[in-house]
């Protein structure tokens, strides 16, 4: 399956400033498949290792970091010939050998002629645990879920992608039925490649709850293997709260709903050592709109959205009967699939920085505002086809500088102070 990632990738590759890559993000994304995939392609040969899977990678990296005797040793366990250039190096899982990660200051130093990637499964947590991070010697990508448009693109329909690519909204109207009918089997099979696949392949959404099932139930494994054990009750329930506080009106993230009293000290490793996984994603919220909203970020208040869709609905146990019943799908839950579903084609884009917006009484909200390079735009996402806008229109008034985007079930429509999009063309409009 096509994952727009390799467009990176081979960016990467021709870079003369290239080095070591990291590539990082939560279990199951697909990190393995597209570096193979790559490799395969784009090289004269690939020289795959799997850390965890082979014994002798343990104390290759203990003795010293002489990239020449790393080369040959790398060589010789995978029985295959390094050569500058032509030969990706790929060690998967390096977060489980040790001074894996720290090689990479190496080879960028003293080798940069290499070309090399690492990927884990769980390369976040040691990214920002003990280990000694090579700060400014590596390049560094995240593989998030499948969007809905390499959703499209799996499912066949290139020539509907390449014309949402185009924004030509007078065509793409009168198909905006089936876009929807694209958009609700997305919002349950979501973007985890193989519950992608197997959609694909069968059509079966039982068969797909099942995959998304055995996934979640392969994180929370990961807590109990992974995690501080006196976090791991807390990162369960910061886990399992993220579905009931994201189907609230206002969805900004309540300690006290963890449990009675709860604050936020008590939660903070939970909820990194979630982000660290890629498992969850994190917005803040932006008091002020001005350049760059980094300066005016509250870490105090924040909103935390699942990192895919189809899993999103494992945990609120959504029946697949909804996904063929009309509208429900995007109606029920006071719109959380929905806001959810917009969150995770931004974060997808690393152009982007993500926030919302609340004034100081709480009285005027944004679902998002995004920042693109000069650039800020508020969002607000509707799971119907309302079109009434008093937020956004009172935010656009008073910021007249901002244009502002409504994505709905709507088609495409210029208004006066907003342009209404369509959800299904939220990932190509930026």
């Amino acid at each position: 399956m096509y994952r727009t990632i390799l467009e990176d990738l081979v960016r990467w590759k021709n870079s003369p400033r290239r080095k070591p890559l990291i590539l990082s993000g939560a279990r199951q994304t697909g990190k393995t498949y597209i570096l193979k995939y790559f490799g395969k392609k784009y090289y004269k040969n690939l020289v795959y290792i799997n850390c965890e899977n082979t014994p002798l990678m343990r104390d290759i990296f203990k003795q010293d970091y002489n990239v020449d005797r790393i080369i040959t040793s790398l060589s010789i366990i995978s029985g295959e010939k390094i050569v500058k250039g032509d030969t990706l190096i790929f060690l998967d899982e390096i977060q489980e050998v040790y001074g894996g990660l720290t090689s990479l200051k190496y080879f960028c130093e003293d080798a940069p002629d290499y070309h090399v990637v690492v990927a884990g499964s769980l390369l976040g947590i040691a990214l920002n645990g003990d280990t000694s991070f090579p700060v400014g010697k590596v390049d560094m990508l995240t593989l998030n879920p499948m969007t809905f448009s390499e959703f499209l693109l799996a499912c066949g329909q290139e020539s509907l992608h390449q014309l949402l690519l185009s924004k030509d909204w007078n065509t793409i109207t009168p198909l905006h039925n089936r876009c929807i009918e694209l958009l609700r089997q997305y919002y349950f099979v979501g973007g985890m490649p193989e519950a992608v696949s197997a959609f694909v392949e069968s059509g079966d959404y039982q068969e797909v709850r099942t995959i998304q099932t055995n996934i979640l139930t392969a994180y929370k494994k990961d807590f109990s293997k992974h995690a501080p054990k006196n976090e791991i009750q807390r990162i369960e329930l910061v886990l399992d709260n993220i579905a009931s506080q994201l189907a609230k009106e206002n969805k900004k993230f309540i300690f006290g709903a963890l449990k009675p009293g709860g604050r936020a000290r008590e939660f903070e490793i939970a909820i990194r050592w979630l982000q660290d996984c890629g498992i969850i994603q994190k917005v803040c919220r932006v008091k002020k709109t001005e350049l760059p909203l980094k300066f005016y970020e509250d870490v105090s208040a924040f909103k935390l959205y699942f990192c895919d869709l189809g899993l999103l609905g494992v945990l609120m146990k959504s029946p697949v009967e909804q996904v063929i019943s009309g509208n429900a799908l995007f109606t029920e839950y006071k719109g959380a699939f929905t806001e959810n579903f917009c969150l995770q084609q931004l974060a997808a884009d690393p152009r982007l920085d993500v926030y919302y917006y609340s004034n100081e009484k709480s009285t005027l909200e944004i679902d998002f505002l995004v920042q693109k390079d000069s650039e800020i735009v508020p969002l607000e996402v509707k799971a119907e086809e309302n079109l009434k806008s008093k937020s956004l229109n009172s935010f656009v008034s008073k910021n007249p500088q901002c244009h502002g985007l409504r994505f709905s079930m709507n088609p495409y429509r210029e208004q006066v102070m907003l342009t209404n999009v369509p959800l299904y063309g939220i990932g190509y409009w930026f």
